[in-house]
């Protein structure tokens, strides 16, 4: 008696076991898209990626992220991220076909998918500046690139802006623009402080040519800004009335 008494619990103990196994194995075989939460279900939501939700141009004919951000100060590790990103989307963007696709002896055409910038910054540098927008200028000849202003769009980020493709540049609703004059500083012998003078000089008068080349205000409008010799700041609605976007999303 004893021993049958033994092997019946084992028996027991053995359906037990094999009960949470079975179990396990049922919850491990899950598809993954719910989550157990004190007994209750839960569902898991995907949420698009910004750009997406925006609408803009940061997606190819094929689905792929076609964008890039300048979030933060315009620096010259942010330039560099920039530049090099513009060049490898260009490239990973461009389609040679056939002129006409029944005709294996016409020209070849070229096109470049287009391309999205996200801009949210307080500025920064603006040698840095002046070789983004450079490199916008070089890529924009074969490659639409729409801008989107985010939060704040100041000082060289407002070129950035600026610089997108016409008709192609959005700005936030409640995104604050502002436009100063240049910030500089220096020290040393009084010889070359007058020689650094000139350079600020230089870049002031570059920064206004460049901005009312790509906005609609005039050189007249932009110096009588900047001679307030405080910060401008523009609504979203303001930045399209002067030309620095395009429409406010």
């Amino acid at each position: 008696m004893p021993r049958k008494k033994k092997t019946e619990e084992v028996e027991e103990e053995k359906e037990v076991v094999e009960e949470e196994a079975s179990e396990n194995a049922s919850e491990e075989a899950g598809d993954g898209d719910e989550e157990e939460d004190g007994g209750n279900k839960k569902s898991i939501i995907m949420l698009p990626p910004l750009f997406d939700m925006l609408g803009g141009g940061g997606r190819s004919s094929d689905g792929k992220i076609r964008v890039l951000g300048m979030i933060g100060d315009v620096n010259e590790e942010k330039a560099s991220e920039l530049i090099y990103g513009m060049l490898s989307l260009k490239e990973t963007g461009r389609q040679d076909d056939l002129a006409n696709p029944e005709d294996p002896a016409s020209d070849i055409v070229t096109t470049y998918e287009p391309m999205e910038i996200i801009c949210s910054t307080y500025g920064g540098s603006a040698s840095d500046m002046f070789g983004i927008y450079d490199m916008m200028r070089l890529v924009r000849e074969d490659m639409e690139i729409a801008t989107t202003g985010v939060g704040k769009v100041m000082s060289a980020g407002v070129l950035i802006l600026a610089a997108g493709t016409k008709g192609k540049r959005r700005i936030g609703k409640n995104c604050r623009v502002m436009i100063h004059s240049v910030v500089g500083g220096t020290h040393g012998a009084m010889h070359n402080l007058e020689n650094e003078m000139d350079e600020i000089r230089w870049i002031q008068e570059r920064y206004i040519e460049t901005l009312v080349a790509e906005s609609d205000m005039t050189k007249a409008m932009v110096k009588k800004m900047l001679n307030r010799k405080v910060n401008i700041y523009l609504t979203a609605q303001q930045a399209v009335e002067y030309g620095i976007a395009d429409e406010v999303f």
